[in-house]
């Protein structure tokens, strides 16, 4: 069986594998059972062994680690759709960027890029092209970005040469980089740096299978991520980007090679400038070659920008209630793009769907969308609901990726380089002087300048300087000793 069976109303509705990668949306008020339909596409996936991707917004979503249990009102559902139900769990690996509910999953600030950057900053268009400018001077250097704490201090080299960068690059204005520097220490405080670093996710571990040829489900903790939404939002789109741009061109399969869930993706698009938008239509439009099939989930169909919409072949639409205007125009553009059946007037049935009911369109022979039916969604095997600390204890410590990923890798990168010249210009700073009268200096540059940072100069402290006098400064109170965590915990953790 290579198809997925959804629910059953004038007739049974299937999601067929080979126009999985045609993409999908699963919409619906607050609990009408949108979780219940992911778990069973999740479910269904894994079974044809293909791997998923999704987000556990709630916590629910890692019951599909668990085998699901009979009950009397799970009885009647399974009576009512008359079929055979068997309790299943699905090989799960969970991951958690801060490491907590599962395996850390990281990125180097170089993989991110300066445009992903900047939008996780919230940069504006002259901050984002200094950005880009540091970016091109650390590859021009061979300087290695790979978290936060060398992008810290490439910026402070950046500020110290601002006009020998501007004469190459374009103008390098140091209130831009000081913006820069704030919107990082905001990012750290938040997080936001155990995000960056090595080992870094490696792509191909999300498009694993079992050994009995089941598709890995990857369940990222989304719990607490889903408070900072643009971290949250940036992290799937750097996903999306790394796979679009890594991934063969394959064609059309017979199954996926990974089936993406993008939940809450209204976050996405909440004041996404044009540009962004017009990245994202093009990542979906064209990474369904790669076998790739991307499934955004939301409350409301309008979430997702019409140019984006049009390319969801398949549509799961649990209830809306219409009790605003605004609820009233969603009903109606949700009606309005499913393919008719006379038998059913869809505005008026989205309103009326009971908690479990959708309204189903999937593509059918030829890439052709059914006509819309309201079905009774069918029971994964897999629990509904959470699942203990003990059992997700017990499923990480099962995974044969722990050990890779997590323990964190700090090698030698734009941090230690730097600081490497700027001892070696120390060291030799008594050979450049005769007579007790200093000679000119050599060094320029980024070495010059990494020298000036670490260690002063005249006219300001060095990092050296600055870390003993705060760190004796703070020691007295809890306050600065919060103070000093935030801003040079990062740089000295490691």
């Amino acid at each position: 069986m290579s198809d997925i069976l959804i629910g059953k109303g004038d007739k049974d509705v299937f999601l067929l594998a080979k126009y999985a990668n045609r993409h999908g949306m699963v919409a619906g008020a607050t609990g009408t059972g949108k979780s219940v339909s992911l778990m069973l596409m999740a479910e269904g996936f894994s079974k044809l062994g293909v791997p998923v991707f999704l987000a556990d917004v709630k916590g629910d979503l890692a019951g599909l680690s668990q085998p699901g249990a009979m009950n009397d009102k799970l009885k009647a559902r399974i009576d009512k759709l008359g079929i055979d139900w068997a309790p299943s769990a699905s090989p799960v690996v969970f991951w958690d960027i801060w490491g907590k509910l599962g395996h850390p999953v990281r990125t180097t600030v170089s993989e991110m890029g300066p445009n992903l950057l900047a939008r996780l900053l919230e940069l504006n268009d002259t901050q984002s092209g200094v950005l880009e400018i540091v970016f091109k001077a650390a590859d021009d250097d061979g300087l290695l970005l790979l978290d936060l704490k060398d992008l810290r201090t490439l910026l402070s080299f950046a500020a110290d040469n601002a006009k020998e960068l501007s004469q190459h690059y374009g103008l390098v204005s140091t209130q831009s980089i000081a913006a820069i520097q704030r919107a990082l220490l905001s990012l750290e405080q938040a997080g936001g740096d155990q995000f960056f670093g090595e080992p870094a996710l490696d792509l191909a571990d999300f498009m694993r299978q079992d050994m009995s040829g089941r598709g890995i489900v990857n369940i990222l903790a989304a719990d607490q991520l889903i408070l900072k939404p643009k971290l949250y939002t940036t992290f799937l789109l750097w996903m999306l980007s790394e796979l679009f741009e890594k991934l063969p061109e394959v064609g059309d399969l017979d199954q996926p090679k990974l089936v993406f869930f993008f939940d809450e993706a209204h976050l996405l698009f909440d004041d996404a400038p044009a540009a962004l938008r017009q990245r994202v239509e093009q990542v979906v439009r064209l990474i369904r070659s790669k076998g790739v099939g991307v499934y955004f989930c939301s409350q409301n169909p309008d979430d997702v920008p019409d140019v984006v919409l049009g390319q969801m072949g398949n549509r799961i639409q649990h209830a809306l209630r219409a009790f605003t205007p605004r609820d009233q125009k969603a009903v109606k553009a949700a009606a309005e793009t499913f393919a008719p059946n006379p038998k059913i007037d869809v505005a008026q049935a989205i309103t009326q769907l009971g908690v479990g009911e959708a309204l189903v369109s999937t593509l059918q022979a030829g890439g052709i969308p059914m006509p819309v039916e309201r079905a009774l969604v069918s029971s994964p095997g897999c629990r509904i609901g959470t699942i203990t600390d003990a059992e997700r204890a017990m499923i990480r410590s099962r995974s044969p990726i722990g050990t890779k990923y997590d323990t964190m890798v700090d090698r030698e990168s734009a941090f230690e380089k730097l600081s490497q010249r700027a001892e070696q210009e120390a060291a030799s700073a008594p050979a450049a002087t005769k007579g007790g009268k200093a000679q000119p200096d050599e060094g320029s540059g980024w070495t010059q300048a990494a020298k000036d940072m670490v260690f002063g100069t005249k006219r300001r402290q060095g990092m050296i300087e600055a870390f003993a006098k705060s760190a004796v400064r703070n020691a007295a109170g809890q306050l600065g000793r919060s103070l000093l965590r935030g801003v040079l915990g990062s740089l000295m953790r490691r």
